[in-house]
């Protein structure tokens, strides 16, 4: 009787961490169309319903005479002629779910911009070079066309050669860091990051295990590296109907993608991450073509949109551990978690916070003294949203605890 209660204890458990999870995935992608269903101009932006497959009105209309601009660092108003907001047109997007933002670029000006969404005020940054280059004299080479944010918080976008691949920073200090081109996987078989048949344009969405896949507008994927910059070719998408190009690319809540399109006026398609295939998407008035995509889901290693529960510990070892997380998920308001150590031996022990990169966030030494005693680790108040690791090591750096933990 006790076995079987302690393990439904553990389902409800689970249930519970895996519906948070969910429901805390956007169901909604912003899009950059134009303001008829089938026309190219790439000057409007929309939010998608991702559950109905519906558009709202028009967000911002890019190309507005009368609208004004902001600089980004002083945050006031800029003053004489300026380019709209998307004048030249806009390929890629990122939405930062943080500070609630666009980020962008407009195709052939050397700029980062970001739309305060809050606010609806355009936002320029106007003292740096984006992609180093100030004159792109209409090469769309050096276009930006993949962007996206990573659950660390860090925006990556890459030129359409693949050449240039830039970081950014989405908080209070703002960075822009070229990191230099991307490489080919040796095992690529041909297949070049860098061809402008099968590997410009499209989108790109990021994972919960430091890497970025970038979907080209010829239909292939490539999984890349942030640490080491290589591109791996892992082949075309199945089932895309001829005349079909990827354009915008989004992980919608239940863990797959869905794909869209600036010259396919048929339909958006769903596409499989586990097999790289796709299917129609039900859009029941149809799809506004569109130049790119965003939100803040990203995919997961596990290839689930949420935790997976054969990870969780078991019902035995769940109310005997010899240390116990709690709350968890924590909410960004509160900023902070417990650990209570039971049945541990009296001395000096290590917390290690680390970001689902790998990236060390933080560390907490503690004294313990007592069996149950508790600690509160208070997390950074910039401290992003996503998935992270706690681990305790003891003195000899032997690891005792390892959880992952939900900040939302």
């Amino acid at each position: 009787m006790r076995k079987s209660l302690r393990h439904f204890t553990l389902i409800l458990i689970a249930s519970f961490l895996l519906n948070t999870f969910i429901h805390s995935q956007d169901r909604f992608a912003f899009a950059i169309t134009d303001f008829n269903q089938n026309t190219a101009n790439w000057t409007v932006l929309r939010k998608l319903n991702l559950q109905t497959g519906t558009y709202g009105d028009a967000l911002l209309n890019g190309v507005d005479p009368k609208a004004v601009a902001y600089d980004a660092i002083s945050k006031q108003q800029i003053s004489g002629n300026t380019l709209s907001a998307f004048s030249t047109g806009v390929a890629a997007i990122a939405y930062d779910k943080k500070n609630d933002r666009i980020y962008y670029t407009p195709m052939f000006v050397d700029q980062l911009r970001y739309i305060d969404l809050k606010t609806m005020k355009v936002y320029y940054v106007a003292d740096r070079s984006f992609i180093g280059q100030q004159n792109l004299h209409n090469d769309d080479a050096k276009v930006v066309s993949r962007m996206v944010i990573t659950p660390d918080g860090y925006g990556y976008a890459i030129t359409n050669d693949a050449t240039t691949f830039i970081r950014f920073s989405t908080g209070k200090k703002l960075t822009i860091e070229q990191l230099g081109s991307l490489v080919d996987d040796p095992a690529n078989t041909g297949i070049s990051i860098h061809n402008r048949c099968s590997s410009w344009g499209g989108d790109m969405v990021a994972d919960d295990a430091g890497n970025l896949y970038l979907f080209s507008a010829n239909n292939s994927v490539f999984k890349i590296n942030i640490d080491t910059k290589v591109a791996k070719w892992l082949g075309p998408i199945k089932g895309l109907p001829q005349g079909f190009t990827i354009n915008g690319v989004v992980v919608t809540d239940d863990g797959n993608l869905l794909a869209g399109s600036q010259v396919y006026t048929k339909g958006w398609y769903v596409i499989d991450p586990k097999s790289w295939s796709a299917l129609p998407y039900k859009s029941p008035n149809g799809v506004y073509l569109t130049s790119d995509m965003a939100n803040s889901n990203i995919l997961f290693a596990n290839g689930k949109s949420g935790f997976d529960i054969a990870t969780i510990q078991q019902p035995e070892s769940l109310l005997s551990n010899a240390v116990q997380l709690y709350p968890n998920p924590v909410s960004v308001d509160n900023n902070q978690f417990k650990l209570q150590f039971n049945k541990l031996e009296a001395g000096n022990y290590t917390i290690d916070l680390t970001d689902v990169t790998g990236k060390h966030i933080m560390t907490q030494k503690v004294n313990l003294v007592n069996d149950g005693q508790i600690q509160t680790i208070n997390l950074k108040k910039n401290t992003a949203q996503g998935i992270y690791l706690v681990k305790v090591t003891d003195i000899n750096s032997k690891s005792v605890f390892t959880q992952k933990l939900v900040v939302q």
